[in-house]
């Protein structure tokens, strides 16, 4: 089969806030999810304001992308009331959601009620792990289901067999792995009294855990033979990039990045690299292969060691890390550009983390390779030469070595 002929997989991008899905737009999404204000399971995520929705869908599809909204909490019934007044603001505000994740049958039903043609998508919260609950799904009304992440590539392939053919399969395929069954996880609520399936969870997966012994009390013992105790439950993030080809003949119409929590510099990296790689699998698949600098440039971001997860085979103790839970953060975040004056070559940038003239900084963008060059020229609001932007947020000029636009951002590595 051509190139030509091949239906491209969607690349959906998470957008925890306004800036975050202007990213994802910017930076090559297909499609970006989000919540609003209530009912997903990111509460900490900045989350959209309703008129910030409507203004967003409108930016995402005059540049031709989907919007979807997540919600996707599984509601007590103190809060199905609320939910139905939220739903009915939605459709209020006409905003032009083209589809609704879902996992709870309740909501299903009020959503179909309020919005009757809505669009809906399965949340993994609704662990969808097998054809015959696919096809459940389907008769529901159910369009596109984002499959249960134990699941194998194996299974995904039998699931598309024995589906129709116009239902929708979706999966991540990069970020934070939950160690609970497709994120249903009780332990938050237990421990913290912070509900992970209303979008409170306070990630005790990633504590750091020792044994008690009854008759013991006070005396705690690793689990394994280090006195900082162990992270037993700490599982490392997906990254699937070396496996576009597998992904895609899997059957799978959507591949997912997770991280609405996290911050703009990991939404235009990781949208930007998966953008890349599928670009070039439906340029020439059969001599596609996946570009080392790929994976070079996902690990400038802040990450855990990388895995696979289920997709080959069950994890064993080697998806894990027992020893912490902390990010690798070689990188740091330091501007964005705001304008470019291309006769001047200078660059308005609003400062992210500090950055000191003399430096070496890499800037990329979308659709661009990074370039890297020293920070030479640095001047302040007033035009006057600077050695230092240590405020936050504040305004700087910087001279580029190459053009840029706005979007654009800048990074340097950390000493080491």
């Amino acid at each position: 089969m051509s190139s030509k002929t091949l239906k491209k997989i969607e690349l959906l991008a998470p957008a925890g806030d306004f800036e975050k899905l202007i990213t994802a737009v910017d930076y090559g999404a297909d499609a970006i999810y989000f919540g609003g204000e209530g009912f997903s399971l990111r509460a900490s995520a900045g989350n959209l304001s309703t008129a910030e929705m409507k203004k967003g869908v409108d930016h995402a599809h005059e540049r031709g992308r989907k919007c979807y909204l997540a919600v996707n909490i599984f509601p007590g019934n103190e809060d199905i009331k609320p939910i139905e007044n939220y739903l009915c603001e939605i459709e209020r505000a006409e905003i032009d959601i083209d589809a609704f994740i879902v996992s709870d049958p309740g909501v299903i039903e009020i959503l179909k009620n309020i919005i009757p043609d809505a669009v809906i998508h399965l949340s993994t919260q609704a662990n969808m792990t097998n054809y015959k609950a696919a096809g459940f799904w389907h008769r529901t009304g159910i369009k596109r289901a984002v499959v249960a992440r134990e699941l194998t590539l194996k299974d995904i392939a039998e699931i598309r067999k024995k589906i129709p053919p116009e239902m929708e399969l979706e999966a991540f395929v990069h970020g934070a792995m939950c160690i609970s069954y497709s994120g249903r996880c009780l332990l938050s609520n237990f421990m913290a009294e912070r509900d992970a399936n209303r979008g409170m969870c306070a990630h005790p997966c990633r504590w750091r855990y020792s044994l008690s012994e009854e008759k013991r009390p006070g005396e705690y013992y690793p689990v394994e033979e280090d006195e900082r105790g162990t992270y037993i439950m700490n599982s490392k993030d997906l990254c699937m990039i070396g496996h576009l080809p597998e992904l895609i003949d899997s059957g799978l119409d959507s591949i997912k990045i997770e991280g609405r929590m996290k911050s703009i510099f990991y939404t235009a990296v990781v949208t930007s690299v998966y953008r890349k790689a599928i670009d070039a699998y439906y340029k020439d698949p059969e001599n596609y292969r996946s570009d080392p600098a790929w994976l070079a440039e996902l690990q400038k971001v802040s990450h855990r060691e990388f895995t696979t997860g289920f997709y080959f085979s069950k994890p064993g103790k080697s998806a894990q890390n027992y020893k912490t839970s902390s990010y690798i953060r070689e990188y740091s975040f330091t501007g964005l550009v705001k304008e470019y004056d291309a006769e001047t070559k200078m660059a308005l940038v609003e400062q992210r983390n500090k950055m000191c003239r003399g430096e070496e900084i890499e800037v990329f963008g979308p659709e661009t390779d990074f370039f890297i060059q020293k920070l030479e020229v640095m001047l302040n609001e007033s035009g006057d030469a600077i050695d230092s932007a240590p405020h936050p947020q504040q305004l700087i000029k910087i001279k580029m070595k190459k053009p840029v636009r706005t979007g654009f951002m800048i990074r340097k590595r950390k000493e080491q």
